[in-house]
């Protein structure tokens, strides 16, 4: 393992800090909210085939706290990279992550 020079902490292939930030959009609060949800690397095969929605909700219960949309759509982001999909900004999955949450909320149409 190779040190950092700044620091003696060591960093290798299973630090967080090397893997999970070395996708586009996981800063250090993020890495830290999968390491929460047992996401310790960026090859992590636990990322490939979750939802952004489902982990934003256990990322979310498991600390206590409640973030913001934007964090569900950073998730999905991160998942869709990680899957082997093109380098995108958070933002580029808001519009999708919103048309579920309309579905969702939206009433019945027979409803009196």
């Amino acid at each position: 393992m190779a040190s950092t020079g700044s620091t003696s902490k060591a960093v290798g292939p299973t630090d967080p800090d090397s893997s999970l930030h070395t996708i586009r959009n996981a800063g250090p609060a993020t890495a830290g909210d999968l390491l929460v949800s047992g996401i310790n690397q960026r090859h992590n095969l636990i990322l490939i085939g979750l939802n952004g929605d489902r982990l934003h909700e256990e990322s979310c219960r498991l600390d206590g706290v409640r973030r913001e949309p934007c964090v569900r759509d950073l998730f999905a982001a991160i998942i869709d990279f990680t899957e082997g999909g093109p380098s995108q900004p958070w933002w580029a999955f808001t519009p999708t992550c919103e048309a579920r949450d309309a579905a969702r909320t939206k009433p019945d149409s027979f409803a009196p």
